[in-house]
Protein backbone atom coordinates (compact mmCIF):
# COMPACT_ATOMS: atom_id res chain seq x y z
CA UNK A 1 0.00 0.00 0.00
CA UNK A 2 1.44 3.37 -1.26
CA UNK A 3 1.09 6.29 1.50
CA UNK A 4 -0.89 8.96 -0.45
CA UNK A 5 -0.77 11.18 1.92
CA UNK A 6 -0.24 15.02 1.54
CA UNK A 7 3.27 16.28 1.67
CA UNK A 8 1.84 19.66 2.85
CA UNK A 9 -0.75 20.39 5.61
CA UNK A 10 -2.33 23.92 6.85
CA UNK A 11 -3.05 24.41 10.25
CA UNK A 12 -5.15 27.14 11.69
CA UNK A 13 -5.51 28.17 15.18
CA UNK A 14 -7.02 31.06 16.99
CA UNK A 15 -6.67 32.21 20.54
CA UNK A 16 -8.34 34.98 22.96
CA UNK A 17 -8.13 35.22 26.77
CA UNK A 18 -9.84 38.22 28.86
CA UNK A 19 -7.69 41.30 30.19
CA UNK A 20 -7.80 41.11 33.78
CA UNK A 21 -6.02 42.75 37.19
CA UNK A 22 -3.20 41.68 38.92
CA UNK A 23 -2.45 38.87 36.08
CA UNK A 24 0.90 39.30 33.73
CA UNK A 25 0.58 40.34 29.81
CA UNK A 26 2.63 37.68 27.83
CA UNK A 27 2.39 37.76 24.64
CA UNK A 28 5.27 35.48 22.31
CA UNK A 29 6.53 34.77 25.56
CA UNK A 30 7.75 38.56 25.75
CA UNK A 31 6.17 40.22 29.13
CA UNK A 32 4.01 43.58 27.95
CA UNK A 33 2.84 46.44 29.92
CA UNK A 34 -0.45 47.18 29.32
CA UNK A 35 -1.94 50.74 30.33
CA UNK A 36 -4.25 49.98 32.42
CA UNK A 37 -2.06 47.50 34.54
CA UNK A 38 -4.24 44.42 33.11
CA UNK A 39 -3.01 41.07 31.77
CA UNK A 40 -4.48 37.94 30.46
CA UNK A 41 -6.41 35.58 32.35
CA UNK A 42 -5.80 31.88 31.89
CA UNK A 43 -4.87 28.50 33.74
CA UNK A 44 -1.29 28.85 32.04
CA UNK A 45 0.37 31.71 31.28
CA UNK A 46 -2.22 32.45 29.07
CA UNK A 47 0.10 33.87 25.72
CA UNK A 48 -2.58 33.68 23.54
CA UNK A 49 0.18 34.07 20.15
CA UNK A 50 1.65 30.78 21.22
CA UNK A 51 -1.51 28.93 22.04
CA UNK A 52 -2.67 30.41 18.73
CA UNK A 53 0.28 28.56 16.94
CA UNK A 54 0.21 25.36 18.70
CA UNK A 55 -3.50 25.22 17.82
CA UNK A 56 -2.77 25.56 14.21
CA UNK A 57 0.32 22.97 14.38
CA UNK A 58 -1.75 20.47 16.20
CA UNK A 59 -4.99 21.04 13.54
CA UNK A 60 -2.17 20.91 10.47
CA UNK A 61 -2.25 17.36 11.68
CA UNK A 62 -5.73 16.62 12.77
CA UNK A 63 -4.28 16.23 16.84
CA UNK A 64 -6.64 17.71 18.70
CA UNK A 65 -5.95 21.26 20.55
CA UNK A 66 -3.89 22.17 23.20
CA UNK A 67 -6.47 21.70 25.68
CA UNK A 68 -6.18 17.86 24.87
CA UNK A 69 -2.19 17.88 25.61
CA UNK A 70 -2.65 20.58 28.54
CA UNK A 71 -5.83 21.04 30.24
CA UNK A 72 -6.88 23.28 32.38
CA UNK A 73 -8.04 20.65 34.72
CA UNK A 74 -4.59 19.73 35.72
CA UNK A 75 -2.93 21.75 38.09
CA UNK A 76 0.13 21.00 36.41
CA UNK A 77 -0.09 23.32 34.15
CA UNK A 78 -1.04 26.07 36.50
CA UNK A 79 1.15 29.27 35.24
CA UNK A 80 3.00 27.13 32.72
CA UNK A 81 5.32 29.27 30.37
CA UNK A 82 3.39 28.66 27.21
CA UNK A 83 6.28 28.85 25.47
CA UNK A 84 7.77 25.92 27.25
CA UNK A 85 4.34 24.18 25.92
CA UNK A 86 5.03 25.11 22.43
CA UNK A 87 8.21 23.47 22.82
CA UNK A 88 6.33 20.27 23.71
CA UNK A 89 3.71 20.54 21.03
CA UNK A 90 6.76 20.89 18.08
CA UNK A 91 8.16 17.60 19.49
CA UNK A 92 4.66 15.57 18.75
CA UNK A 93 5.00 17.37 15.13
CA UNK A 94 8.85 16.38 14.50
CA UNK A 95 8.47 12.55 15.56
CA UNK A 96 6.10 12.36 12.64
CA UNK A 97 8.36 13.85 10.27
CA UNK A 98 7.43 17.30 10.06
CA UNK A 99 8.48 20.80 9.57
CA UNK A 100 7.21 23.90 9.67
CA UNK A 101 7.37 25.60 6.50
CA UNK A 102 6.30 29.04 7.61
CA UNK A 103 3.84 30.85 10.09
CA UNK A 104 1.40 33.74 9.89
CA UNK A 105 -0.08 35.17 13.08
CA UNK A 106 -2.26 38.49 14.18
CA UNK A 107 -2.22 39.67 16.95
CA UNK A 108 -6.22 41.52 17.67
CA UNK A 109 -5.90 44.30 20.61
CA UNK A 110 -6.83 47.89 21.01
CA UNK A 111 -3.68 48.53 23.71
CA UNK A 112 -0.80 47.79 23.98
CA UNK A 113 1.07 48.51 20.99
CA UNK A 114 2.74 45.34 20.15
CA UNK A 115 4.64 46.60 16.80
CA UNK A 116 7.68 47.41 19.38
CA UNK A 117 8.04 44.07 20.66
CA UNK A 118 7.44 41.84 17.48
CA UNK A 119 11.00 41.07 17.03
CA UNK A 120 11.59 39.40 20.22
CA UNK A 121 8.16 37.74 19.79
CA UNK A 122 9.50 36.53 16.60
CA UNK A 123 13.45 35.88 17.97
CA UNK A 124 11.37 33.98 21.42
CA UNK A 125 9.49 31.82 18.91
CA UNK A 126 12.14 30.87 16.14
CA UNK A 127 14.44 29.70 19.13
CA UNK A 128 11.68 27.63 20.76
CA UNK A 129 11.10 26.13 17.33
CA UNK A 130 14.39 26.06 16.28
CA UNK A 131 13.22 28.01 12.85
CA UNK A 132 14.56 30.77 11.25
CA UNK A 133 13.00 34.50 12.21
CA UNK A 134 12.34 35.22 8.81
CA UNK A 135 10.02 31.66 8.32
CA UNK A 136 7.07 33.38 11.31
CA UNK A 137 5.18 36.11 10.42
CA UNK A 138 3.37 38.19 13.22
CA UNK A 139 0.93 40.94 12.56
CA UNK A 140 -0.59 43.32 14.89
CA UNK A 141 -3.98 45.55 14.24
CA UNK A 142 -6.82 46.76 16.23
CA UNK A 143 -10.54 45.80 15.74
CA UNK A 144 -11.75 49.69 15.62
CA UNK A 145 -13.07 49.49 19.39
CA UNK A 146 -15.66 46.82 18.35
CA UNK A 147 -16.15 43.49 19.79
CA UNK A 148 -13.99 42.22 23.12
CA UNK A 149 -10.69 43.32 21.83
CA UNK A 150 -12.04 46.96 20.53
CA UNK A 151 -13.63 46.95 24.25
CA UNK A 152 -10.39 45.90 26.21
CA UNK A 153 -12.07 42.97 27.15
CA UNK A 154 -9.62 40.59 25.58
CA UNK A 155 -6.60 40.17 23.15
CA UNK A 156 -7.50 37.70 20.58
CA UNK A 157 -5.05 35.97 18.30
CA UNK A 158 -4.96 34.12 14.38
CA UNK A 159 -2.31 31.66 13.27
CA UNK A 160 -1.78 29.75 10.09
CA UNK A 161 0.88 27.09 9.67
CA UNK A 162 1.96 25.31 6.50
CA UNK A 163 3.94 22.25 7.83
CA UNK A 164 5.78 19.80 4.85
CA UNK A 165 6.65 16.27 5.38
CA UNK A 166 10.65 15.57 5.60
Amino acid sequence: MTNNFPKFRIGNGYDIHRLVEDRDLIIGGVKLHHPENLGLDGHSDADVLSHSIMDALLGALSLGDIGKYFPPSDEKWKNADSLFLLSKVIDFIRQDGWEINNIDSVLVAERPKMMPHIKLMKKNISEILNIDENLIGIKATTNEKLGPEGREEGISCHSVVLLEKK
